[in-house]
């Protein structure tokens, strides 16, 4: 017995396309904004630990705290995926920099995550994504 497809059918089919299509690319680009976000996410954290790192290396003399920032910035300028904006990683001046041994240092880098394609829909409602990593290490 052979199965007839009628013109009904078709129509159906394309409502139920268009029902689902909307919702698939929603789930599809939300995956897209979050992967993004996360990535940048673990670049500002390597670059307050290069940055932290380059600050309490053994060395005279220690980097000043404008150095140290420049190795954050450097790290930041080119990894961030930033869809040809310019970067916006933002370095607080660190804490504890040319200390004695065993005195912590902490460096903060910040980046405001504006998004893609979602980002630009939900940015006036809810402000862009602020993320920060902090990296505390002792001075050598």
């Amino acid at each position: 017995m052979a199965f007839v497809k009628s013109k009904r059918e078709d129509g159906v089919v394309a409502v139920e396309f268009g029902l689902i299509l909307p919702l698939f690319l929603l789930i599809f680009f939300g995956i897209v904004e979050f992967s993004i976000a996360l990535y940048n996410k673990a670049v500002i954290t390597n670059a307050s630990r290069e940055a932290a790192r380059a600050g309490i290396a053994l060395k005279k003399p220690k980097l000043t705290d404008a150095e140290i920032i420049n190795v954050a910035n450097n790290y930041c300028q080119g990894k961030l995926i930033t869809f040809g904006k310019a970067s916006n990683c933002n370095v607080s001046p660190p804490t504890g920099w040319g200390g004695s041994f065993d005195t912590p240092l902490t460096v903060t880098v910040s980046y405001s995550y504006s998004g893609l394609a979602l980002g630009a829909i939900f940015n006036p409602l809810t402000g862009p994504l602020n993320l920060t990593a902090t990296t505390v290490m002792h001075n050598e």
